[in-house]
């Protein structure tokens, strides 16, 4: 092997280990730039990327034609609190105002209809549902997006609502492994300490991904820390002893592991935007979300060339988790296949449905105590 291959393949493995956010509707010529170089493993959007069904569509289609290998196109569309497309096409009901209908066939129905909104403006990964298990002390955090405190409850929501997202031909997300359950911090702003045992941890805030760790495409792991665990403080995505010991290794996931944004607090308090990239792909990680600043994913893309350029070890840890992104998308490669632009007779009844569903859900809901 040359060293001008090396080099290729090492870009090449650096830009399959990342998912890029940027800010503006359309495309930039710094961004189209940025996507050329890089070639990332996808990219996501957010609110402040999303107007319109028809130009979201465009958005992500301009994205794809400027990426060679089929990227991943994500959102996070969970309902209620977090909902990117609610002003584009309609608000979607919470996961905890489903998961109070305890009508499972609405569990996967809101699966169903969240993966159809996705599908029809070209996503095909959806950053969710949360898995994370409503305890009281994340109640101000998580508030609706959790559904139950107990862990085989919220298994039963988050089953359906992947098997929905599946239906419509988008892939979900269990978040945020090990477990937000006890954090009382946001993990966009602090890093959460949660002091729990790991006995606990395995029984409760973990069982969700021991069930279903055939079931999850992909698992993202938080920003938080477990000192009972670990010893340590450092945020579980940045974990080898979470993300390979644990999730790999003892819960035996075979999927893409990603971190939560590596731009927020909880991440960057262990270290620079480079560092915490770098870190996460050593500890096992498959992809490094960085969400905002286009300047974080270039000087990220470069670090984790250069500390595989150094050090052999961890070019051949970057090489197989970009292998592990590529088995996985020829396995999943109908994601992959290209939807027509939405239409307005579409989009309307995307959009009827949704509202239907919505008050289908708030009927059911009526004079119902709030689930614990």
């Amino acid at each position: 092997m040359t060293s001008r291959t090396k080099i290729a393949d090492l870009q090449h493995a650096a830009g399959q280990s990342l998912i890029i956010g940027f800010d503006g509707t359309e495309i930039s010529p710094q961004l189209s730039s940025l996507l050329a170089c890089v070639q990332p493993a996808g990219v996501i959007l957010f609110a402040r990327n999303i107007v319109s069904p028809q130009q979201t569509y465009e958005l992500l289609q301009a994205c794809k034609r400027l990426i060679k290998v089929p990227p991943f196109l994500c959102v996070d569309m969970e309902g209620g609190l977090v909902d990117r497309l609610k002003k584009a096409i309609a608000p979607a009901p919470s996961p905890a105002a489903v998961f109070a209908t305890s009508d499972r066939k609405l569990f996967r129905r809101h699966g169903i209809i969240i993966g159809e909104e996705c599908r029809a403006v070209g996503f095909n990964i959806d950053f969710a549902p949360v898995s994370d298990l409503a305890f009281p002390a994340s109640r101000t955090v998580m508030s609706s997006r959790a559904v139950s405190s107990n862990p085989r409850q919220t298994i039963l929501y988050v089953r359906e609502f992947l098997k929905g997202l599946a239906a419509a031909g988008v892939r979900g997300c269990g978040k945020h492994f090990p477990g937000l359950g006890e954090g009382n911090l946001d993990s966009h702003t602090h890093l959460p300490v949660i002091q729990k045992s790991w006995k606990k941890l395995w029984t409760e805030d973990l069982l969700p991904y021991r069930t279903l760790r055939r079931e999850y495409p992909i698992v993202m792991v938080s920003h938080a820390a477990y000192p009972a665990v670990t010893g340590d403080n450092a945020p579980a995505s940045l974990s080898r002893k979470w993300i390979t010991d644990v999730l790999r290794k003892k819960i035996g996931f075979r999927g893409i592991i990603a971190s939560d944004d590596l731009e927020m607090g909880g991440a960057l308090s262990a270290g620079s935007i480079d560092q915490v990239a770098v870190e996460h792909v050593r500890a096992g990680g498959n992809l490094g979300l960085i969400c905002h600043k286009e300047e974080f994913v270039m000087s990220s893309y470069e670090a984790l060339i250069q500390e595989a350029e150094r050090n052999r070890k961890f070019a051949a840890r970057l090489t197989e988790s970009a292998n592990h992104v590529t088995t996985f998308k020829k396995r999943h490669s109908e994601i992959f296949k290209r939807v027509t632009a939405p239409t307005v007779g579409r989009m309307e009844s995307i959009s009827r449905r949704m509202w239907e569903f919505s008050e289908q859900v708030r009927l059911q809901t009526l004079g119902r105590p709030e689930s614990a």
